[in-house]
């Protein structure tokens, strides 16, 4: 139809030219348009307290802790099932956040704009390794850790990339795919890349070297810390490509550990969900699979520009890593993904693919086709609240989804 291939020529040329830039770093408040005290974004799509899953709760729970709404996590538990909290995606504020996804009031959050589109989108700092929010982590050293990224760490990090004039994502990201990352499941070098391009201005900026080296410190022992900034910048590509009649270009997808959504840019904001499936992968010593909780996190935005699973072959290592096979069978991912999408793109090219481009735009009505499920790449949480992360797999977004975009577009064009 030629509606529908018009709307989604339209749809990948805004994602392929969007201009991405990471330009500062800000308090939640000031930026997120209508967040408010006592107020929680999360990952995935809308989802009430009775519904969510245990690292979820735990999360939600810490995040209460943090600011100050309730004196203990007892307390925090017992407010959010009364009704004390209001719950809400971070999507709906043009944010997007890891795993559990918290975003509140206080937290300082990665600003990034769409230069060609004037558009902006914001993450939270990534917390690094160990026990954490975002897999539901929320004891003191979970709370103190998120305190020193308010109070010291975002505050430095924030001069310096003012005083750098911002940093060129898209730079970083073709360097990362030459060097192995794919910009999910691994961030080492694009995480080393960015660091090098915002150190001298850290040094300038800073006047305490104290400071100065366990902020150096925090970025070069977290091979996760580019991710966030990756996770910023995909929304930041397609939001622009949202709203376009007639598209079947995914513009969206995401996942809260009991449901998946995804939004088509034909369809606007409207949400197509689905039960979210579990991750098939490998587990720290101690755990299985009985341990794991469904997947989660905002962090399938990556996929969604054709990062992560999509750009598996330019990262081998971590086919091994995550349990999806020899590090050989990396490019069939790869391979895969392009047949569900509608295009490459020309500036993140895969040398092992002989620099193709990465499969971008994925079409809704050639996933319900071929029966190809996108693949992602994640982390696994353990189902209960206050443990955190016991491995690290692959997961397929689940077909329904899917299927009812392409009944909903046809609905929408009048099309039987």
């Amino acid at each position: 139809m030629k509606l529908i291939e018009d709307a989604n020529k339209q749809a990948l040329a805004r994602i392929l030219e969007g201009e991405p830039r990471l330009i500062d770093i800000v308090t939640a408040r000031d930026v997120l348009e209508g967040l408010k005290e006592r107020m929680i974004l999360h990952a995935g799509p809308p989802i009430t307290w009775d519904r969510m899953c245990g690292p979820m709760r735990g999360a939600v729970a810490g995040a209460i802790v943090f600011e100050g709404w309730a004196p203990d996590l007892e307390a925090a538990f017992e407010l959010a099932a009364g009704g004390g909290v209001a719950f809400h995606p971070n999507h709906h504020f043009g944010a997007v956040g890891p795993m559990t996804g918290m975003t509140t009031v206080s937290m300082p959050v990665f600003v990034v704009e769409n230069v060609k589109y004037g558009n902006r989108a914001y993450c939270a700092i990534n917390e690094g390794l160990g026990k954490v929010m975002r897999f539901g982590g929320n004891d003191d050293s979970v709370l103190a850790r998120l305190a020193w990224l308010r109070d010291v760490f975002g505050p430095v990090l924030a001069r310096s990339i003012r005083a750098h004039g911002g940093i060129d994502l898209k730079a970083i990201i073709a360097r990362g795919l030459s060097m192995g990352d794919e910009m999910h499941q691994r961030n080492l070098a694009c995480s080393s890349v960015f660091l090098r391009e915002i150190g001298s201005a850290l040094a300038r900026t800073s006047n305490d070297n104290e400071v100065l080296a366990s902020c150096i410190g925090f970025i070069a022992q977290n091979d996760q810390f580019f991710l966030n900034i990756a996770m910023a910048m995909g929304k930041a590509l397609t939001d622009p490509a949202n709203g376009i009649r007639g598209s079947t270009v995914v513009t969206a997808m995401c996942r809260n550990g009991t449901d998946f959504g995804v939004r088509v840019s034909g369809l606007g904001d409207r949400w197509f969900t689905a039960p979210v499936e579990m991750p098939e992968g490998l587990y720290f010593p101690g755990y299985s699979r009985k341990d794991a909780n469904p997947d989660m996190g905002d962090s399938a935005i990556v996929e969604t520009v054709g990062l992560g699973g999509f750009a598996m072959a330019a990262a081998p290592a971590v086919a091994g890593f995550i349990g999806a096979g020899a590090p050989s069978s990396a490019g069939n991912f790869t391979r895969a993904m392009s047949e569900i999408t509608v295009g490459q793109n020309p500036e993140w090219t895969i040398p092992a693919l002989d620099f193709a481009g990465v499969p971008t735009g994925i079409d809704v009505r050639l996933v319900v086709e071929t029966g190809l499920a996108p693949v992602i790449n994640t982390g696994i949480a353990h189902r209960e609240p206050g443990i955190g992360q016991v491995g690290a797999g692959v997961v397929r977004a689940p077909m329904a989804c899917f299927r009812q975009a392409v009944l909903a577009i046809a609905e929408d064009l009048g099309v039987s």
